[in-house]
């Protein structure tokens, strides 16, 4: 498997290509000493410059509450291998107690937000919020601006996925427990008319 805290940077001309085949999220919030990390299933790439993305985020949440605090969240991108952990983050309450202490999950922080990155993910997006009061009220979606992109090297390099075993495969949430794991990649080019 490949090692979990490696991460080598991903030029933000191409942050999309972490998140364009529609994987699973874990997002990760921290504002006064206060961290929390969620399964978000409804994140995408939005537009390429500067580059942005959308994800939504329930009002009843803990991460959505550090969010609107602090301004600033990550995506992080769940391989199969933390699949698990992925589907209980999603289960449980940050306002229970603090989720990365009762995982133990291990974090590296963030280059350019104060937000802990989950160890063990594929690929991960430090985001800056742009204020869209109505459809963060309304439609529970944030917009953000992507400040940092960075990605396993074992995994992504040259601005594509290359899944070396099914464990460090990305995920796709269904619902119930139940996911699909990326499949095999391939290239195909256009039709000359």
């Amino acid at each position: 498997m490949h090692n979990p805290i490696t991460l080598a940077p991903v030029e933000l001309a191409k942050f999309y290509r972490l998140l364009n085949h529609g994987p699973t999220t874990l997002v990760t919030s921290a504002h006064n000493g206060v961290r929390n990390v969620m399964a978000a299933a409804w994140a995408m790439p939005l537009d390429f410059d500067p580059p942005k993305v959308l994800v939504v985020v329930d009002s009843r949440t803990l991460t959505r509450e550090l969010i609107e605090a602090s301004g600033v969240f990550a995506l992080n991108i769940p391989t199969r291998a933390i699949a698990d952990t992925t589907l209980t983050v999603g289960t449980l309450s940050g306002r229970d107690g603090d989720k990365f202490d009762a995982l133990g999950l291990a974090t590296v922080p963030a280059r350019t937000i104060d937000v802990p990155l989950v160890a063990g993910c594929a690929g991960w997006l430090e985001c800056r919020v742009i204020p869209e009061p109505h459809n963060e009220k309304r439609y529970d979606l944030f917009i953000a601006e992507v400040t940092a992109a960075w990605a396993d090297p074992a995994l992504f390099s040259n601005g594509r996925w290359h899944f070396t075993d099914a464990g460090s495969k990305t995920v796709h949430y269904l619902a119930g427990g139940a996911f699909f794991e990326t499949g095999d990649a391939f290239t195909v080019e256009a039709k000359q008319p």
